[in-house]
C-alpha cells in the first residue's frame, strides 16, 4: 500500500486529499483544519465589515486628526485590558474563555446599534472599541488553535488554516463594499453581531471533535483554567517570549512607516496628476482612494497565493525559523531600494511585497511560534504581544514620523532610518530562532522518553 507522509492513503477522505494540495494533511486531519480555517474566516470577513463601519463613523463625526488621536487611546485601553482578559482566563476554562469573550464583544454591536439608532455620536466609541476587538479575539483565536494542535501538526496545518483569515479579510471588504451604501453603518454592526455567533459554534464544534479523536494536545489540561500569572509578567520571566514582543514592535513600527511613505507619495502623485492634466478628469480625493485601493486589492491577492501555496513549503524546507527571516529580508532589500530610489513605482512595489509577505508568510509564523509554549503563554502572554505590543509599534511609528517630519526628511531619510530597525529585528530573528529550536528539541526529547 503507498504511503504518504507516513500514512497509508487509503486512510484519508476526499477531503484530506483535496486540502492535501495546500499543505500536508495527515488522515482524518482535514476536517478539523478546514473548520479552523472556516472559523478565522468568519471572525477577519465580519472584522472587514467592521472595518469600513468604524472609518465612516470616525471621519465623518471627528476627521482625520481625531482618528488620530484615538488609535493612541486604543494603546492606553489595550494595557488596562490584558491583564483582565488574563483574570477571567484564570477562572474559566479554553471553551469559556474563548466564546464567552466572543459573545461579550458580539453584545457590544447591539448596544452601539441601539445608541446609533437614538442620534448618539459614536464614531470615537467606536473606533476603540474595534482596535480592542480585532486584537483580541483573533489573538485568542490562534490562542486556542496552538492549544488544539501540537508543534508538529501546528507546522503543518497551520498555513491552511491561514487560507481562511486570508479569504476572510477579502470577502469581508469586498461584500461591505458592495452593500454599504443601502444598508448603512449600523445595521452592518447587527450583521456583526449575528456573525460572531458562528465562530463560537464553530469553536465547541472542533473542540469536540478533536476530543473526540484523541488528537487534542491539551486534552489533559483544557477543561482547567490557567495559572493565575499574567501576561505582561509571563513575558518579563521568559527570554522567548520578550524576543517575540520586541520582535513586534519593530515589525509594526517598520511597516507602519513605511505605510506613511506609502501615503505620501499616492499623495504627491496623485496631485501631480490631477495638475498635468494626467488623471482622466478625477479629483485628487478620487484619484488617491483609487491608487490606494489598488495597491491593497495587489496586496490581498498576492498574500493570498503566498498564503494558498508557499508558506506550507517554506515551513516544510526551511522551517518556522527560516520563515522568520523572509520579512526581514524583503523589508531590508525594500527599504535599500527606496533609499537610493525614492519613487513612487519603486516604493508602491516594495510596499506590496512586504505587506503581502507580512499578512501570509510573517503571520503564520508568528503564530507558530507559540506551539512550543505554555498553556498560559498561548492565551495570557500571546494576546498582551498581540495587542498591546503590536500597538505600541504604531505609537513609535508617530514618533518617528512626527520626529522626521521636524527635521524635514525625505522619503530616502525615512528609508535609511527603517533600514536601522530592519537591522534591529534581523538581530531579534536570530535570537528566537536559537529559542525556538532548543525548546522544540526539548519537547521532541520528552515524547521520546
Amino acid at each position: 500500500m503507498a504511503l504518504e507522509s507516513g500514512v497509508p492513503t487509503s486512510q484519508k477522505s476526499w477531503l484530506d486529499r483535496g486540502l492535501s494540495l495546500f499543505t500536508d494533511v495527515r488522515a482524518g486531519e482535514g476536517a478539523s483544519a478546514l473548520l479552523l480555517a472556516t472559523n478565522i474566516f468568519c471572525l477577519l470577513a465580519f472584522y472587514s465589515v467592521l472595518k469600513v463601519v468604524r472609518e465612516s463613523l470616525i471621519l465623518s463625526e471627528g476627521g482625520a486628526v481625531v482618528k488620530s488621536y484615538s488609535s493612541a487611546g486604543q494603546a492606553a485601553l489595550l494595557l488596562g485590558f490584558v491583564p483582565l482578559y488574563g483574570a477571567f482566563a484564570s477562572r474559566v476554562n479554553r471553551l469559556r474563555l474563548v466564546c464567552s469573550v466572543t459573545l461579550f464583544f458580539a453584545s457590544h454591536l447591539l448596544i452601539f446599534y441601539a445608541l446609533g439608532a437614538a442620534g448618539v455620536r459614536v464614531g470615537v466609541a467606536f473606533y476603540l472599541w474595534i482596535g480592542i476587538f480585532n486584537m483580541v479575539v483573533i489573538s485568542q483565536f490562534w490562542g486556542f488553535a496552538n492549544d488544539l494542535f501540537s508543534t508538529e501538526r501546528g507546522k503543518r496545518l497551520f498555513p491552511l488554516v491561514g487560507i481562511g483569515a486570508s479569504l476572510g479579510a477579502v470577502v469581508g471588504s469586498a461584500a461591505t463594499a458592495l452593500v454599504f451604501a443601502n444598508v448603512g453603518p449600523y445595521r452592518l454592526m447587527l450583521v456583526g453581531a449575528a456573525g460572531l455567533i458562528i465562530p463560537v459554534a464553530l469553536t465547541l464544534w472542533v473542540n469536540r471533535r478533536e476530543r473526540a479523536t484523541g488528537r487534542d494536545a491539551a486534552a489533559e489540561r483544557a477543561d482547567q483554567p490557567l495559572a493565575k500569572t499574567g501576561g505582561f509578567e509571563l513575558i518579563m520571566k521568559d527570554r522567548y517570549l520578550l524576543l517575540i514582543a520586541v520582535l513586534m514592535v519593530l515589525l509594526n513600527l517598520v511597516n507602519t512607516v513605511g505605510e506613511f511613505l506609502l501615503a505620501r507619495l499616492i499623495e504627491s502623485e496623485a496631485t501631480r496628476a490631477v495638475a498635468s492634466g494626467a488623471s482622466g478628469g478625477i479629483g485628487v480625493p478620487e484619484l488617491i482612494g483609487t491608487m490606494a485601493g489598488g495597491v491593497q486589492a495587489s496586496v490581498n491577492l498576492l498574500g493570498f497565493l503566498f498564503q494558498a501555496f508557499l508558506v506550507s513549503r517554506i515551513f516544510k524546507y526551511i522551517g518556522v525559523r527560516g520563515a522568520l527571516f523572509i520579512l526581514p529580508l524583503i523589508a531590508f532589500g525594500s527599504y535599500t531600494l527606496m533609499a537610493l530610489l525614492p519613487v513612487f513605482g519603486i516604493v508602491r512595489f516594495a510596499k506590496i511585497l512586504e505587506n503581502s509577505a507580512d499578512y501570509s508568510i510573517q503571520n503564520t509564523a508568528r503564530h507558530a511560534l507559540f506551539l512550543p509554549t505554555s498553556r498560559e503563554a498561548k492565551y495570557k502572554a500571546k494576546q498582551a504581544i498581540d495587542s498591546f505590543f503590536v500597538r505600541m509599534g504604531d505609537l513609535l511609528q508617530a514618533v518617528v514620523v512626527f520626529v522626521g517630519t521636524l527635521m524635514a526628511f525625505g522619503i530616502g531619510q525615512f528609508a535609511l532610518l527603517n533600514l536601522v530597525f530592519v537591522s534591529l529585528s534581523l538581530v531579534i530573528v536570530v535570537a528566537i530562532g536559537r529559542e525556538y529550536q532548543k525548546r522544540t528539541a526539548e519537547g521532541a526529547s520528552e515524547r521520546a522518553a
